[in-house]
């Protein structure tokens, strides 16, 4: 999938994904106890790459975070800015982040990376390394299945990983992984978080 093919297919569903999942208390209990822990060891600024509908660059930001939100899609940043005022947002690929090397101390891409072709992940990884200061954080969230296997996404093709190939491309593009959360819903896809640190 390329950024436009993403945009174009996120932009004709912007609003109804609102609706559905735009609302932090739409979340997951045990993913909000999970984002709030990893920020709250964070001190200095934070990306949300990939906020969609800006929901937890909100969540984070009520709780005293540095935190602004990127995304690809112009629909999901003008509605992010109209219900969140008090945030920062702005379109942004996460292939060419608008940060200088080193300054973020923290990086959200939660299921914002599920998109990307295979082939296409590791130099995104390497560009939120390229950004994060040493020991910077990285909290990534994805669906866990079959490393690479695309899946039936209700708006546009996205990719299962294993946790150990995440893993694995995570070291290779210089983190290490400190700590890994897996969970099966009923009537969800698997679920996996994986926080890493920049070496």
């Amino acid at each position: 999938m390329t950024d436009s093919q993403v945009q174009q297919a996120y932009a004709a569903r912007a609003a109804e994904y609102t609706a559905i999942l735009g609302a932090i208390d739409d979340m997951h209990e045990l993913d909000r106890s999970h984002i709030e822990r990893w920020a709250e060891q964070i001190s200095g600024r934070i990306i949300d790459a990939g906020c969609g509908p800006g929901h937890w660059t909100d969540f984070l930001h009520r709780r005293g975070a540095d935190i602004s939100g990127i995304d690809l899609v112009p629909e999901f940043i003008e509605s992010a800015r109209l219900r969140f005022p008090d945030v920062s947002f702005q379109v942004s690929t996460l292939r060419r982040l608008d940060a200088a090397d080193g300054s973020l101390n923290g990086v959200l891409a939660w299921y914002s990376l599920i998109h990307l072709p295979p082939a296409e992940l590791p130099p995104v990884l390497i560009e939120l390394a390229r950004v994060l200061s040493p020991q910077g954080r990285l909290l990534v969230g994805f669906f866990e299945g079959e490393s690479a296997e695309p899946l039936d996404h209700a708006v546009t093709t996205a990719y299962c990983w294993s946790v150990d190939q995440m893993s694995g491309l995570l070291h290779d593009a210089g983190f290490e992984v400190i700590e890994v959360e897996k969970r099966q819903d009923p009537g969800n896809r698997p679920h996996a978080a994986i926080c890493a640190i920049v070496r």
